[in-house]
């Protein structure tokens, strides 16, 4: 994605949570714009038209305001030819356990006019539903081993066929990277209102074999460009 493409679809995304406070105007810009998982959602077309998406730890919903804002240039007639075209219509379910933050993702995603709600739950009990996507980016590890082999238990029974699985998690084997983003994590989950949060990780190959126990089809891709952390995005599709 060229930097203008990038500049004009970050502005489109991050513009509603301007009057939700200032926090969350920095908090989304920063994400959105400094984080390359976003961009690369775009640049590999990884959902279709009208998915369903269940976005588990969703925060204030900017994955879905970053896919909306990007449909919404699409619609306008000026997405590049040569990247794939955005998903239009999603339905966008997420789940948070920060209610504040739901809160404030539910008044900023209806400027966009689509099916999206977020709500107040903890992902390790809550209902999956019948969704086609499954998304948790950076949540995993701030749940224990056995539940997150549980979740991905009922991950695996929620999907359909062809169904995808999307996380990214940090490599446990990552060395220094690795033990420089948990210290950022830490941070963030401070300053988030998470307190000192406890983590619980793997090395990378561990997550694809527990994946690929399960069923899916796992690919990866280091998604750490531009910044010093060992985090890797996770592709797992069902067959």
């Amino acid at each position: 994605m060229n930097p203008e493409l990038h500049t004009r679809v970050l502005d489109r995304a991050t513009a509603p949570y301007f009057d939700t406070g200032r926090f969350n105007r920095y908090w989304s810009r920063g994400k959105l714009g400094r984080d390359p998982i976003f961009a690369a959602l775009l640049t590999r077309g990884m959902f279709h038209d009208a998915a369903r998406i269940l976005d588990l730890g969703c925060g204030r919903g900017l994955l879905a305001a970053w896919l909306y804002a990007a449909e919404q240039i699409a619609d306008e007639g000026t997405w590049p030819a040569d990247l794939p075209a955005p998903p239009r219509h999603v339905h966008f379910r997420g789940i948070e356990l920060m209610g504040a933050e739901a809160d404030c993702g539910n008044h900023a995603l209806t400027i966009f006019n689509r099916d999206a709600r977020l709500a107040q739950g903890d992902v390790r009990d809550v209902a999956l539903g019948n969704p086609d996507v499954i998304a948790m980016l950076d949540v995993l590890h701030y749940i224990d081993i056995p539940a997150q082999d549980a979740l991905l238990d009922r991950i695996r029974a929620a999907l359909p066929p062809g169904g995808l699985f999307l996380t990214r998690v940090g490599d446990a084997a990552g060395g220094l990277p690795f033990r420089f983003s948990q210290l950022v994590d830490h941070c963030m989950a401070f300053a988030q209102g998470h307190g000192v949060a406890r983590m619980w990780c793997r090395p990378l190959q561990a997550w694809v074999d527990a994946l690929s126990a399960r069923g899916f089809q796992v690919s990866t891709l280091p998604m750490s460009e531009g910044t010093p952390f060992a985090n890797v995005m996770i592709e797992a599709r069902l067959p």
